[in-house]
C-alpha cells in the first residue's frame, strides 16, 4: 500500500472516531435532557391527580417548574443544548445510518428524519423559554389552534383523522415495543449489573407502556375532533393526561400513567448512560 494511501485512510478513521465521539456525547446529552422533562411531566400529573393541578403537566409547565427553582435559568439552557445535540444525533443518523445491522436501511433514515425534526422543534420551544422569547405555550392550546387551522383546509377532516389514527398507531406501536422489551437490542446489557438490568427492563415497559397510551389517547381525541368537525375536542398533552382522571378509575388511572411517565424518565437517564450510539 503506498505512503499516500495510507494517510487517507488514517486520516478517514480519525475523522469517523471524531464524528463517532462528537455524536455519542450529544446523543447521551439529548437523552439526559428528555429524561427531566419526562420526569418533571410525571411529577406534575400526580401533583394534578391528587388534586393539586397548579400547572399544566406538559412540557410548558414542566420549563416553568424549572425556572422557578435557583439556577433554573441555567438548567434550561442545558435542556435546551442537549435536545439540540439529540437532533444532531438524530441527522447524523440520518446521514451515516444508525447503529445495528439495518441501520443504513431507507426505513430507519426517515424514523431518523422525523425524529430530528421532532427534537429540532423541541429544543427550539425550551431554548426560546430560556432566552424570556416564549412561554413554552400550552399543549392544549397548540392543539386546538392546529387542528382548527387543518380542519379549514380542502380535506381538512380527513387530514386531522388520518393524523390522529397514525398518532394512535405510533402509541400502540411504542407500548406494544415496551413489553417485547425490544430497547435490549440498543442498550449495552453486558455491561449492567443484574440489578441494573432488572431497573432498565421494569422503567422502560412501565414507562414505554405509560407513553404508548398517552400517545394513543391523543391520536383518538385528534380522530374525534376531525369526525365531529370540533377543533376543541382535540387534546393536548395536559388535557389528555387529565382526561384519564374522569374514566371510571378516577385519578388512579391517571396516577399509573404518571407514574410510568416518571419510570420513562428514569428510563431515559439509563439511555444516557448504556445506549449503544
Amino acid at each position: 500500500m503506498s505512503t499516500s494511501s495510507t494517510a487517507g485512510t488514517a486520516r478517514f478513521q480519525a475523522r469517523r472516531a471524531a464524528r463517532g465521539s462528537v455524536t455519542e456525547y450529544a446523543a447521551r446529552a439529548g437523552f439526559t435532557a428528555r429524561g427531566v422533562i419526562y420526569l418533571l411531566v410525571g411529577v406534575l400529573a400526580l401533583q394534578i391527580a391528587f388534586g393539586d393541578g397548579k400547572r399544566q403537566a406538559d412540557r410548558g409547565g414542566a420549563l416553568a417548574a424549572l425556572a422557578d427553582k435557583p439556577f433554573g435559568s441555567v438548567v434550561l439552557w442545558a435542556l435546551g443544548i442537549g435536545l439540540v445535540g439529540m437532533a444532531l444525533w438524530r441527522l447524523s443518523e440520518v446521514v451515516f445510518g444508525s447503529v445495528g445491522p439495518d441501520g443504513r436501511k431507507a426505513t430507519k433514515r426517515m424514523l431518523s428524519a422525523a425524529r430530528c425534526i421532532f427534537y429540532s422543534f423541541v429544543a427550539y420551544s425550551v431554548l426560546s423559554f430560556a432566552v424570556g422569547s416564549g412561554s413554552g405555550g400550552s399543549s392544549d392550546k397548540q392543539s386546538k389552534d392546529v387542528t382548527a387551522r387543518v380542519l379549514e383546509w380542502p380535506a381538512g377532516q380527513w387530514l386531522v383523522g388520518i393524523a390522529g389514527v397514525g398518532v394512535a398507531v405510533a402509541g400502540v406501536w411504542i407500548a406494544a415495543q415496551a413489553l417485547r422489551r425490544s430497547f435490549h437490542d440498543k442498550m449495552k446489557l453486558a455491561q449492567m449489573s443484574p440489578r441494573v438490568r432488572k431497573l432498565v427492563d421494569v422503567t422502560g415497559v412501565g414507562g414505554g407502556v405509560a407513553r404508548g397510551v398517552v400517545f394513543t389517547a391523543a391520536g383518538a381525541f385528534a380522530v374525534r375532533a376531525a369526525v365531529d368537525y370540533e377543533p376543541k375536542k382535540a387534546k393536548g398533552l395536559d388535557d389528555t393526561l387529565r382526561s384519564f382522571a374522569d374514566t371510571p378509575l378516577g385519578p388512579w388511572l391517571l396516577v399509573l400513567v404518571a407514574v410510568g411517565l416518571v419510570l420513562f424518565g428514569v428510563f431515559s437517564f439509563a439511555m444516557a448512560r448504556w445506549r449503544r450510539v
